[in-house]
């Protein structure tokens, strides 16, 4: 609809200031082609004319960010680092893994999930960074 074929009376949508919504209206008052005065139909409240807002774009999806490459992979550190230690493992000393058991740092583990693997460190009130084959783990501890 062309703003040059409007005239009073004739229907337009507003932002309603009542309503708070673009609803239809009524034109009431018009000034050279342009509609000055409206009344919503919804709540009757006369009102000046407030353009409709415009239709927004939809958002464009966004790819995930690549992850950032250090120079150093620090999982690529603790395959070599389980790989220099599996061979000086004897899994026949390893003890099985349990949350209420209290280890010592360089003992050897055997978690059910996981598998073998060698105290690190302890990081805080009973937990412990334990290194796996797969990478370093914190586990809880005793």
């Amino acid at each position: 609809m062309s703003s040059s074929s409007l005239s009073a009376g004739d229907y337009i949508a507003s932002k309603c200031t009542k309503c708070g919504q673009e609803t239809n209206h009524t034109i009431v008052a018009m000034v050279d082609d342009v509609p000055v005065k409206v009344q919503c139909n919804t709540c009757s409240s006369a009102h000046k004319y407030r353009k409709p807002a415009a239709a927004k774009k939809p958002a464009a999806a966004r790819k995930p960010a690549a992850p950032r490459k250090s120079k150093a992979d620090p999982q690529a550190a603790e395959r070599q680092q389980w790989q220099e230690l599996e061979s000086s493992f004897n899994p026949s000393a390893a003890v099985a893994y349990s949350m209420d058991t209290t280890y010592k740092v360089r003992a050897l583990i055997d978690h059910p999930t996981f598998g073998l693997g060698q105290i690190q460190e302890f990081a805080g009130t009973r937990k412990m960074l334990v290194l796996f084959a797969e990478g370093t783990k914190v586990l809880r501890c005793g």
